[in-house]
């Protein structure tokens, strides 16, 4: 089936003079990698058409990639839309995506708004990056494949995966990554730019480490007001990244930061967890994601107390039935 799948949007590809490629806002890793691969293939591969890319809005740690300016409006009208890594369409990037005259959608999250014309949605891959290696695998003998393209893709194999801890990863997203590396992919360089840091950052994670709470059966939490945002000069991304700074405190199997959202009027929520899933909590307090990797928003200093009690709930159930896990 999925071959199908395949084979037409690589159809719609070579029908389409126009192609704007998109993804989801406040993109990650594997959503400016799965973007930024694909349109470089595609433009190297179809040097004749127009291949636009919606590059704005991503995380400081990922400015090497660089960016670019949005397409005009009016490009969409006789355009293919290829939305990536973008589960619902009031995430997608860019307000004109309606203006499309179609939209291919590829996507690994659990499907909760099928928007495309054509869907390819395959919630059990690891990334979205993962699908576009699969994708260039199918058609190596059709797509011009550069080492700059496969780094794109291996970079949000990497991040989305962590590097290749998550649930979700497989055999076949080894090997998927292990094609893109027989490319060329400089993973030196790549790995520098994504994983060293800065002095303010580490400063940053020592604040983190001394401001960590624990509830009583072991949910990490943190919350980062708009004081510390702005001790740090950090953006909303960047105060958003600091869940993953919590996820090494052993019996700790859901942990969770909470970001204040002055301008909205709201506490962006990011939740990760081990062992256990929390999308359903997530969809609980407006929001959702993956089995255990998921985002949501609160709306008061009371509803965030509420969202830790439920975890706090849910991470005891969990262990009076599995006992204490790492």
């Amino acid at each position: 089936m999925n071959e199908d799948i395949k084979r037409s949007i690589l159809e719609k590809i070579e029908a389409y003079e126009t192609i704007v490629i998109s993804r989801h806002i406040r993109p990650d890793g594997d959503a400016v990698g799965s973007t930024k691969g694909l349109c470089k293939i595609l433009r190297d591969t179809y040097p004749a058409k127009h291949i636009y890319l919606v590059d704005e809005d991503f995380s400081e740690y990922l400015s090497f990639c660089g960016g670019e300016d949005a397409p005009p409006e009016s490009v969409y009208e006789n355009a293919l839309l290829i939305v990536i890594d973008t589960g619902t369409r009031k995430r997608i990037s860019n307000s004109a995506y309606g203006k499309a005259k179609e939209i291919v959608k590829i996507d690994h999250h659990i499907e909760a708004d099928p928007y495309g014309d054509v869907n390819w949605v395959e919630d059990f891959r690891s990334s979205a990056c993962e699908m576009i290696a699969d994708f260039c695998v199918t058609f190596k003998d059709r797509l011009k494949i550069t080492p700059e393209a496969a780094a794109f893709i291996y970079m949000g194999m990497v991040t989305d995966s962590g590097r290749f801890r998550f649930e979700g990863v497989t055999g076949e997203t080894l090997r998927l990554a292990a094609a893109m590396l027989d490319y060329g992919v400089d993973y030196e360089t790549l790995f520098a730019n994504l994983y060293t840091e800065d002095f303010k950052k580490l400063k940053l994670k020592s604040y983190v480490y001394d401001n960590i709470k624990l509830t009583p059966n072991g949910v990490a939490y943190i919350y980062m007001d708009r004081a510390v945002q702005e001790k740090f000069s950090l953006s909303l991304e960047g105060a958003s990244d600091v869940v993953g700074d919590l996820s090494k405190i052993r019996g700790s199997l859901i942990w969770v930061a909470f970001i204040d959202n002055v301008e909205k009027g709201n506490i962006r929520v990011r939740l990760r967890s081990r062992f256990l899933g929390i999308n359903d909590l997530a969809i609980k307090y407006h929001g959702g994601g993956h089995n255990m990797a998921a985002g949501a928003t609160v709306f008061s200093v009371e509803e965030m107390n509420d969202l830790i009690r439920d975890a706090d709930k849910l991470l005891g159930e969990y262990k009076s039935t599995h006992g204490d896990q790492i």
